[in-house]
């Protein structure tokens, strides 16, 4: 076997395996469509080498030549629409199937040019070099692209740029003066080579980008709480030590707000769990559509609430407890009991120059019992120092 056929039989293996890795990560949902599309790009790319092999034992290679460029070209546009699926863009159908309805065509025309004719070599590779194009437009549309979207871009353009290459390596080196003879010369091994090398850098970054978006979305999950949406204690607690770097210099403005529903352990034994979760999820609802993009909510317990509103004074942290708190009040929840009118308490603290997140946390806490102390259902902002710990008034809070 010449070099340029055992090149071929990895490419044949690499296009398998990177099938089965995808088809692997089809199996998560999150990038189910985008990786499916991509499977049978390479599955195609694998019959497309496998054609390519039986060109050089067939008496009449017409039919291997064709079907190796057909099959070839449709795997480049199976990858692009599973790429347009990855970065939530439409499939370019029309593009896409355009440049299959011009180049396939061409294919057989320009089959019986002499193979020493750089226009013949040129119209060869041109519709791979635009599948790989489309490629890199839709990667480079992509919205917030991140370090790895960027550096697929350049490794689809790069991909792309190498078939306008081929081309003057043709001419140099020569394909051979029959298909059959191609196996056999310098150019084989250089193009199959650098098309190896390109197949498994960019299969290698697609593969990594789908399993970056499957470990993003298993974060989320991790730290976001199912019945309300909001964040959970450990993702709240995640998000506000990074806030809290943020405020430590310069010192801005910030304030944290945090909600008990009152009385809510008689809610459930009055009106059952079920009805318990309508009213956390009515407050929840609350909170979100109260909240700006800047903001962190989460639950951090059974029925309490926190906020931190960077940039907010207590102030105005405070009229946005207030407006919760009377919007909650009012508010009918949907498939509970007409009577049931839940109610919610609010303690708020702005970060002062000496104190740390934790000290505002604990004076925020401080408020809330004194806003249940007071009645419940009402808003009460913290003093601006705090000693003591917050054990002994959640015992006394409880229930």
């Amino acid at each position: 076997m010449s070099q340029a056929g055992y090149i071929l039989a990895i490419n044949i293996l690499v296009a398998g395996l990177f099938a089965s890795a995808f088809a692997w990560a089809a199996t998560y949902e999150k990038v189910s469509r985008p990786a499916r599309w991509i499977v049978a790009g390479f599955l195609l790319g694998m019959a497309s080498f496998g054609a390519e092999w039986l060109i050089a034992v067939a008496d009449d290679a017409r039919f291997f030549v064709f079907a190796s460029f057909a099959l070839s070209i449709t795997a480049f546009a199976l990858f692009d629409a599973g790429l347009a699926r990855a970065y939530r863009q439409p499939i370019p159908w029309t593009l896409l199937l355009g440049i299959l309805a011009v180049s396939l065509p061409l294919n057989l025309a320009i089959y019986d040019m002499p193979r020493t004719s750089p226009v013949r070599d040129v119209l060869y590779q041109f519709p791979y070099f635009l599948m790989q194009m489309v490629g890199a437009w839709i990667v480079a549309r992509a919205k917030s692209p991140r370090p790895l979207d960027k550096a697929l871009g350049v490794l689809l353009a790069v991909s792309g740029l190498q078939f306008l290459v081929k081309p003057y390596l043709a001419v140099a080196f020569g394909t051979g003066d029959r298909p059959q003879a191609y196996v056999d010369t310098f150019y084989a091994v250089l193009s199959q080579s650098m098309g190896a090398v390109l197949i498994v850098a960019v299969g290698l970054m697609m593969l990594v980008i789908l399993l970056r978006d499957v470990l993003a979305e298993a974060t989320v999950r991790s730290e976001t709480d199912p019945l309300t949406g909001l964040l959970n204690r450990r993702g709240f607690e995640q998000r506000a030590r990074t806030i809290a770097q943020r405020l430590a210099t310069p010192k801005l403005p910030a304030s944290i707000v945090i909600c008990d529903l009152d009385h809510f352990k008689s809610v459930n034994d009055r009106f059952g769990h079920a009805v318990g979760d309508k009213v956390i999820s009515a407050f929840a609802k609350q909170l979100h559509d109260a909240v700006s993009e800047n903001h962190i909510a989460g639950r951090i317990g059974g029925e309490e609430f926190a906020v931190i509103l960077p940039g907010v004074d207590g102030a105005s942290a405070r009229l946005f407890a207030e407006g919760i708190r009377s919007a909650f009040a009012a508010a009918a929840i949907e498939g509970a009991p007409t009577d049931l009118r839940p109610t919610a308490s609010f303690g708020v603290a702005e970060l002062t120059r000496t104190d740390t997140l934790s000290d505002m946390l604990r004076r925020a806490d401080l408020a809330l019992y004194e806003a249940k102390d007071a009645g419940r259902d009402c808003v009460r902002v913290a003093r601006p120092y705090f000693s003591g710990g917050s054990e002994e008034r959640r015992a006394l809070r409880d229930g």
